[in-house]
């Protein structure tokens, strides 16, 4: 698996989110306290872009009128048809049997390891031609 820097601890503060693009693939990057956490951008209802949605609370009923909210910030809510999903795992909570999001191992790690790891920028050819600057890509 490759491995890609999308940005700093710091972009995203804690309740955050930040959507990164990877490989041609839209990734919704969540910072829930000092975990952070990947989802594809995509609702697997009818491909709305799930990370755009909004954030909130888990509710559960134990009983008839007897709700209450929990896990705060955990859930991510689809912004075309409001089916939600966990943050933490990508499973929905409208068929937690059969219909989960794809998500992605978010590591955080220090800037000395980044730097000495298999990160190669890309190059690409500048030259000079008459008055003109040239790039070969």
């Amino acid at each position: 698996m490759d491995r890609h820097v999308v940005g700093s601890v710091t972009d995203i503060p804690p309740g955050g989110r930040k959507i990164v693009t990877v490989k041609g693939r839209q990734i919704g990057i969540f910072r829930i306290g000092d975990e952070f956490f990947g989802l594809i951008n995509r609702c697997p209802h009818q491909g709305a872009p799930l990370c755009s949605g909004e954030v909130v609370s888990r509710l559960v009923a134990p009983s008839p009128g007897d709700y209450r909210l929990t896990r705060a910030g955990e859930m991510i809510r689809c912004p075309w048809h409001c089916w939600e999903f966990d943050i933490r795992s990508g499973q929905s909570l409208c068929d937690p049997d059969s219909v989960q999001v794809r998500s992605f191992d978010v590591a955080v790690e220090a800037g000395n390891a980044v730097a000495e790891g298999r990160f190669i920028a890309e190059r690409v050819e500048v030259s000079v031609e008459e008055r003109y600057i040239v790039v070969t890509v």
